[in-house]
C-alpha cells in the first residue's frame, strides 16, 4: 500500500454555475463563469481551500492529480437511462433546472461527470491499495442526489457511483458511508436504503434540509433494515457534541458493522461562519473527527478510507476546515494557523445545554441498539 494521502481535484470543476447566469445567459465551454453567477454554492470556498494546501506546502506531503469522467456505464448502475439522458440534453441545450436548487449551465453534465469521476478514483486508489487514503475536492457536490432526480446543488450522486463502481470492478464488500455534511445525505439514503451492503450513516443540523427532515427513526428497509442510521443533532451543536455522537454512536456503528471501506462524505458546513446552517464547529473540529476516522479505518478496514467533498459555504472559514482535515488524513502539521480559533473555540454551548445535546444522543444510541 502507498504511504501516501491522495488528493484530487480539476480546475473544471470550478466553472460549475449555479446562479441565475446559469439559467438565463450563455455560459459553458471556454468561458468560466463570472463572480457574482453564483447563489450560495460559489467555488470560491472549493479554490481557496485548494490554494491554502499549495500555499502552506501541504501539496509536498499528498499525491495531487486529477481523475476520468465518470462513464455512462458508471452512472448507469445508480441513475436511471431517462434520468442521465435529460440531464445531458439539458446541458446541450444551454443548461437548466431538473430538480429542487439544482441548476446548472451549459456543460453541467461534462462538469458532474468530471466531479464524480473524481470520486471513483479516491474510492478506487485507497481499495486498490494505491493510496493511504484519499480526498476528492468534488464540486458539484452529491448526497442530496436521487436516483432520478438532482436536489441541493447536487447532480449526480458522487459516492454511491464510486462505491458501486469498486464493487463492479474490484468485488468490493461491505462499505460504511458516515455523512457530515449539516444536511442530511437524503439522497444516499434513498440510493441503499434497501440495501444491506452499504451503511449510511448522516450526522446533521435536525430539520434542515431537506426541509423540516429529521430521521431519526429511519433505519432502512427489506435487506437494509438497520443499515441506516441518522443522527439529528439540534442548531448550535458544537465541538463536544459532534465528538461525542462519533464516540457513542458512529464509531459504535462502524465497529458493530465491520466495513471494508470507510467513505466520508464531508461537508464542511457545520462550521461556525456556514450562512446555511447554525452549528457551531471550528476547524480543530473537523481535524478531530477526522483523526478518529482514521483510527477506527485503521483498527477495521485496513486504513482504507475515502474522503469525498460536499457542502460548505463560507469562503473565508472553509479552507481552515478543509485544512485541518487533510492535515490529519496525511498525518502533517504544517505553520497555517486559523485566525478564527480565539474566536470559534470558545463560542460553544454551556454546560447545560451539552447535557442536553448528550442526552439526545443517548437516546439515538439506544434506540439504535449501539
Amino acid at each position: 500500500m502507498s504511504d501516501a494521502t491522495l488528493f484530487l481535484t480539476d480546475e473544471r470543476t470550478f466553472w460549475h454555475c449555479t446562479g441565475v447566469q446559469a439559467l438565463f445567459f450563455p455560459i459553458g465551454d471556454w468561458v468560466e463563469p463570472p463572480s457574482g453567477s453564483y447563489g450560495a454554492d460559489t467555488p470560491a470556498s472549493k479554490r481557496r481551500l485548494l490554494n491554502l494546501v499549495r500555499a502552506s506546502g501541504l501539496d509536498q506531503h499528498l499525491e495531487v492529480r486529477s481523475a476520468a469522467h465518470a462513464t455512462r456505464e458508471d452512472l448507469l448502475r445508480i441513475h436511471p437511462a431517462s434520468y442521465i439522458d435529460e440531464f445531458k440534453r439539458v446541458s446541450d441545450a444551454g443548461g437548466g433546472e431538473l430538480g429542487l436548487f439544482a441548476p446548472f449551465s451549459k456543460g453541467g453534465f461534462e462538469l458532474a461527470t468530471l466531479s464524480a469521476g473524481l470520486a471513483i478514483e479516491a474510492v478506487d486508489a485507497v481499495v486498490t491499495g494505491r493510496a493511504r487514503n484519499s480526498y476528492a475536492l468534488c464540486r458539484p457536490a452529491g448526497h442530496h442526489c436521487l436516483a432520478d432526480q438532482p436536489m441541493g446543488f447536487c447532480l449526480l450522486a458522487n459516492i454511491p457511483i464510486a462505491i458501486d463502481a469498486a464493487k463492479a470492478k474490484h468485488g468490493l464488500g461491505k462499505v460504511a458511508v458516515v455523512d457530515w455534511d449539516v444536511h442530511h445525505g437524503n439522497g444516499t439514503q434513498s440510493i441503499f436504503y434497501d440495501r444491506g451492503d452499504v451503511l449510511t450513516i448522516s450526522i446533521h443540523q435536525d430539520r434542515c434540509f431537506p426541509p423540516g427532515y429529521s430521521g431519526h427513526d429511519d433505519r432502512g428497509e427489506g435487506e437494509g433494515l438497520g443499515a441506516n442510521l441518522n443522527v439529528p443533532l439540534p442548531a448550535g451543536s458544537g465541538h463536544e457534541t459532534y465528538l461525542r455522537a462519533l464516540d457513542r454512536v458512529v464509531i459504535p456503528a462502524l465497529q458493530r458493522y465491520q466495513p471494508d471501506l470507510i467513505v466520508i462524505a464531508s461537508g464542511l458546513d457545520a462550521n461556525a461562519a456556514d450562512p446555511l446552517a447554525r452549528q457551531m464547529l471550528h476547524s480543530e473540529s473537523y481535524r478531530e473527527m477526522t483523526e478518529r476516522m482514521v483510527k477506527v479505518a485503521d483498527e477495521l478496514c485496513g486504513g482504507r478510507l475515502a474522503v469525498v467533498h460536499e457542502g460548505g459555504y463560507s469562503e473565508a472559514y472553509v479552507p481552515f476546515c478543509g485544512h485541518t482535515l487533510i492535515e490529519a488524513l496525511a498525518g502533517v502539521r504544517t505553520e497555517v494557523v486559523d485566525p478564527e480559533m480565539d474566536f470559534f473555540g470558545p463560542q460553544q454551548p454551556d454546560d447545560r445545554m451539552l447535557a442536553f445535546h448528550f442526552q439526545l444522543i443517548e437516546e439515538i444510541r439506544e434506540g439504535a441498539g449501539l
